[in-house]
């Protein structure tokens, strides 16, 4: 595994995300010297289940020029809720306004949708987005990773490993 020291990334979701979809990335990058950052357009906590975590930045204060990559965890009432949040949507078009790395997994692919992101982008999700993304204008199939440019997707928690491995491989490679 690489270094990833100096690097910050943000983690853009709020209540209801899939928590293995934000603990094991996060723990990935930090386990590789990078600083997690937790991005929400709430201000104290986030939660999910048993798992809570502190917020460490509201969405609306949050600048994509002070981080290297966008991680976009997953849930079906947090990406359905985040993408509805006009500061959420800001926010993540501007990673890719200025070329950065984005890691979206399970649902988070709908910010993406809205963000008007999408077309001309391969790209996977959960499979029940797919005639949201192709409606508009992705290139969607059915696999574990797709990594288009910056832009890095996977489809469930169980595709985890090969997320996280390309979020660590492509941050290393811009070094």
């Amino acid at each position: 595994m690489s270094d990833l020291k100096g690097r910050r990334i943000a983690f853009l979701l709020t209540s209801g995300y899939e928590p293995s979809e934000l603990t094991s990335p996060w723990e990935t990058v930090t386990e590789q010297g990078a600083e997690a950052v937790l991005v929400s357009p709430e201000s104290d906590s986030v939660s999910s289940g048993d798992h809570s975590q502190k917020v460490d930045v509201q969405v609306s204060d949050a600048k994509s020029e002070d981080f290297d990559a966008l991680v976009l965890p997953g849930g079906t009432k947090n990406a359905d809720q985040i993408r509805m949040d006009q500061d959420s949507v800001d926010f993540t078009r501007a990673f890719f306004d200025g070329n950065k790395t984005v890691a979206s997994i399970c649902h988070a692919a709908w910010i993406l949708t809205e963000a008007d992101v999408v077309k001309d982008r391969n790209m996977t999700s959960y499979p029940s987005l797919q005639t949201d993304l192709r409606n508009a204008g992705a290139n969607w199939s059915d696999e574990e990773l797709v990594v288009d440019g910056n832009l890095i997707t996977s489809r469930s928690p169980k595709d985890l490993p090969a997320f996280n491995e390309a979020i660590v491989n492509k941050l290393t490679e811009e070094n």
